[in-house]
């Protein structure tokens, strides 16, 4: 076996460093002024694939094995200290100026960024429905980092496994065996990437799978560099348009809809062009700039950059107002930067020096602790904050809808449930998985209410839009024999308007058989969408039920409660109840208003409910009615304020199985 078991060229690649400032700037700068991801995430992932695979073979070349306890403790030495540093500072500044609406997502992601399973937390939480339009965290960033941690495991297998190999049966075409082994993952991942955008695009964006590719190419690059030849005229032309599409990857594309299918291949293929050019070294050539002095020593620092910015952006965005101006965006990166090297210099490089790992992991093992008593203490604050004010809760303070009617005398009490418990106050269905999520199409069957020897069956059918009733129907039944069933699918209203082969369409179609085929007296859904004025999606809808009627089934037919154009609940937590109400009144958010008043004077087969006039007081609409939060994000009821609904649903129940 030759003394070199895998031949690569290794020298310091100037070049990569001002790359690497630069993709944390452009992340920065699009996330700052643009509202849009720019792409320079998936530079890191192509740099990182280079860079550890580089380190790898140089270790293997020199010590002629690879183990794991030296390869993860080097790893952990460079990246803990700034991860640990920075959630510390989170957990802190959350004490103080977090957004309570967020408070326990953001406890939840803190934990999952700690332990690098942030993207699969964000991944999960991000296809739920009724999730994905909450406000971002202050560590949400952390995803890429999770990524990059799970990516540097599963290159220690891949490259553990070649080293036995190569051993064990004597390979001697090593850089072969990695090109292969390399390609394949890049050419599979690649292909899973593109499947799965199609399909469930915010899944594919954090998940690991997806992006492993990414860092092979990396990788591939690392092992064939040598091998490429280009002269000094197109090393130049390589470089500087490598860097120009770079930077117009975030205005090009919509990188946060689009990634990481065949797409991302733009942002890595510009990283890959300006590597290439660092190979000569020209006058007017691109790695004159980004291996500048200035460049290598903020490239030293884009790592404390990219983790920085988007905390103290995420802190500036709950507390003003106003999105930030040129100077105080400029101003962001600045204070990103002078923290990044205050923490490299005074936190992150000391621990990686010290040559005794007793003494750096007693270091990080330190600084794991105080972050899980901030974790404990942030857990508690919130938990006793939500026992003070459960403690002092009676029916009488909090009638919610019901305050609308005669002889009701309103206390000053404090709201219910609490702006940080208010996002979660769910639908039983939804707690309890009764409700089908957006990747199935089996149909299944919340049951609740009289479960025996019951009279009657109520079935809330439909969307979110319907389910969210389900708290007042259940409400509704209380001292009934009624046994009440949901069936619904987020997204997805109860409609002749899919497709038969679209998921929703095969969701529509199994719901109707179901209904008809079970035994079920009243079947309740929404038949408008106050979001819009379409006529086609409101008629599809009463077509539907119409159907249904046919079939010798009760239709109670609700109008869609009002919906907003911005999240109700973060907006209340953020401006107060006032300035919530003067923005829920400077739109309409009922557009479904003439179909409505058509629909109620010409159907007379239906039940019809419509209790607009509840989500208002004095004319006015407003996110706390009778001391209940109404809203849980943009469009949907907090279930509490759903449950206040009861005594409404009671009387029809009883007028319509009189």
């Amino acid at each position: 076996m030759n003394d070199k078991m895998i031949s690569i060229e290794k020298v310091f690649r100037p070049e990569i460093e001002g790359l690497r400032v630069i993709a944390a700037l452009l992340v920065a700068i699009y996330h700052i002024w643009f509202g849009r991801v720019s792409g320079g995430v998936d530079v890191f992932f192509v740099v990182s694939g280079f860079l550890i695979t580089t380190s790898i073979i140089s270790t293997i070349n020199r010590t002629g094995d690879f183990k794991f306890i030296p390869y993860i403790t080097k790893l952990l030495k460079r990246l803990l200290p700034s991860v640990f540093t920075i959630l510390a500072v989170v957990i802190i500044l959350s004490l103080f100026w977090l957004p309570s609406s967020i408070f326990d997502k953001t406890l939840k992601e803190i934990v999952a960024s700690m332990f690098y399973y942030q993207n699969w937390q964000l991944a999960f939480s991000n296809t739920d429905y009724l999730d994905a339009n909450q406000m971002k965290t202050p560590v949400e960033h952390f995803w890429a980092m999770s990524i990059q941690g799970q990516f540097y495991i599963i290159w220690f297998l891949i490259f553990a496994l070649v080293v036995f190999f190569v051993k064990k049966y004597q390979i001697t075409r090593v850089k072969s065996l990695l090109n292969i082994l390399l390609s394949i993952l890049f050419i599979g991942s690649l292909l899973f990437s593109i499947y799965l955008t199609a399909v469930n695009q915010p899944f594919a964006y954090f998940i690991t799978f997806t992006r492993v590719w990414e860092f092979a190419l990396g990788g591939l690059l690392c092992i064939n560099l040598s091998k490429i030849k280009v002269n000094n005229f197109l090393s130049i032309i390589f470089g500087w348009l490598g860097l120009v599409g770079l930077i117009l990857t975030g205005l090009i594309f919509d990188v946060s809809t689009s990634f990481p299918g065949y797409i991302a291949l733009w942002p890595m293929l510009c990283a890959v062009m300006i590597i290439v050019s660092g190979t000569k070294n020209t006058k007017f050539g691109v790695k004159r700039f980004l291996g500048s002095p200035i460049m290598i020593k903020l490239g030293g620092l884009s790592f404390g950059l990219y983790l920085w910015h988007w905390v103290i952006l995420s802190f500036y965005n709950y507390n003003v107002s106003e999105p930030p101006s040129l100077f105080m965006g400029v101003l962001i990166i600045v204070i990103s930067i002078m923290l990044s090297f205050i923490m490299t210099n005074y936190v992150e490089s000391p621990i990686r020096s010290t040559k005794s790992l007793k003494i750096s992991f007693k270091k990080l093992g330190f600084m794991a602790f105080v972050n899980l008593v901030l974790i404990i203490g942030l857990f508690s604050t919130n938990a006793f904050s939500s026992y003070m004010q459960a403690k002092d809760i009676t029916e009488a303070d909090h009638p919610g809808a019901m305050v609308k009617e005669e002889n009701i005398v309103l206390n000053d009490a404090n709201p219910i449930p609490s702006l940080g418990e208010a996002f979660d106050d769910l639908p039983i269905s939804h707690l309890d998985n009764s409700n089908q999520g957006l990747k199935e199409t089996a149909v299944k069957v919340g049951v609740y209410g009289k479960t025996e020897n019951y009279e009657q069956t109520i079935a809330v059918v439909g969307s979110s839009h319907s389910e969210h009733w389900l708290g007042a129907v259940i409400a509704g039944v209380e001292n009934t024999n009624y046994r009440v069933l949901s069936i619904t699918r987020s997204g997805t209203r109860f409609s002749t308007g899919y497709e038969d082969d679209d998921l929703k369409g095969q969701w529509v179609s199994k719901a109707t058989e179901y209904i008809k085929n079970h035994d079920i007296d009243l079947v309740i859904s929404h038949v408008t969408a106050a979001d819009t004025e379409n006529t086609r999606i409101q008629q599809s809808m009463v077509d539907k039920l119409n159907e249904i009627y046919n079939s010798g089934i009760k239709i109670l037919a609700l109008r869609d409660n009002p919906r907003y154009d911005f999240n109700v609940l973060e907006t209340l937590d953020l401006e107060g109840e006032i300035n919530t109400i003067s923005s829920m009144n400077s739109m309409n958010p009922q557009k479904d208003e003439a179909f409505w008043q058509q629909f109620n004077e010409t159907n007379d087969s239906f039940y019809k409910l419509d209790l607009t006039n509840y989500f208002q007081v004095d004319g006015e609409y407003r996110p706390i009615i009778g001391n209940v939060v109404v809203y849980r994000d943009n469009k949907h009821m907090t279930n509490t304020f759903s449950e206040s609904f009861g005594p409404i649903f009671s009387e029809e129940f009883e007028k319509i199985f009189e």
